[in-house]
This record gives structure tokens, C-alpha cells and sequence, in this order.
């Protein structure tokens, strides 16, 4: 019997994916623990559309990220943090401190863990950071950290 898969099921495969298996393990197994679906021709056209509409939006998300890419490459944050006397940081600009800044300056809301640094900014002046946007886009802001 040809069951698609509702959910992962460990040793016969993954969700949406379409498996053969036997009459007894399809009736008494998967159907009632809602692990799959008998594979009629309604439920073939159900799950063709379902895979449409997941790529569309997957497409639509993935043009929408690297808009704003685009977006953020001419932008530029300004962070204000204390300063001693030899020019030097108390403490260090983080992702936080930076998600902040953006969110007051750009009204962008992007998120912390999203930004990487190599290591926390400890010095002033310009430094780029990369945003993982979506998988296969990266965006680099501008950040300037100045004397508060």
C-alpha cells in the first residue's frame, strides 16, 4: 500500500515523502497514530498543491531577504559607549548593543543571534557586520562606534 507520510517515522522515511509499505502496518500503525495517509489520487493533487504553495512562499521569502540586503548595504548604525582617557572602550560593543541601535535608528528589528562577530568590537570606529538574512543571503551594516 502507497502511504504518505504525515510526519517523520524513524526507518521509513520523511514527512511528505511517499512510501510503500504493508496493508497491516499502514491500518494498524500509521493511520491511527496519524503518522501517514493512504496515498489516493485526492490526497496525491492535496500534497502536489501543498509542495506549490511551500516553494512559492520559500521563493517569495527568499526575494524579500535579499531586498533588504540590499536594503542594509548603504545603511550604517552608530553605537555610543564610554571611552577612557587613553582612548580606550569600557567593555565592548556586543550584537545586543548593535540589534538595539538598529531597531532605534533604522526601525529595523533584526535579530542579535542572526548578526555574526568574530569578536566583540572593542575599539572605535567603523566595523561591517554580517547578517544571515535567510540561508543563502548575508547582509553586511555598517557600524560606527563613537565617544558617548
Amino acid at each position: 500500500m502507497k502511504v504518505i507520510l504525515l510526519q517523520d517515522v524513524k526507518s521509513l522515511g520523511k514527512k511528505d515523502q511517499i512510501v510503500n509499505v504493508s496493508d497491516g502496518y499502514a491500518r494498524n500503525m500509521l493511520f491511527p497514530k496519524k503518522l501517514g495517509l493512504e496515498a489516493t489520487p485526492k490526497n496525491l493533487n492535496d500534497l502536489k498543491l501543498k509542495k506549490a504553495h511551500e516553494d512559492k512562499v520559500a521563493a517569495e521569502n527568499l526575494k524579500a531577504a535579499q531586498e533588504f540586503a540590499k536594503e542594509l548595504a548603504d545603511k550604517k548604525v552608530e553605537v555610543a559607549i564610554k571611552v577612557g582617557d587613553n582612548g580606550k572602550l569600557f567593555g565592548s560593543v556586543s550584537t545586543k548593543e548593535i540589534a538595539e541601535a538598529a531597531k532605534a535608528q533604522l526601525g529595523y528589528d533584526i535579530d542579535k543571534k542572526k548578526m555574526s562577530l568574530d569578536s566583540p568590537i572593542k575599539e572605535l570606529g567603523a566595523t561591517n557586520v554580517t547578517i544571515k538574512l535567510h540561508p543563502k543571503v548575508t547582509a553586511s551594516l555598517k557600524v560606527v562606534v563613537k565617544e558617548a
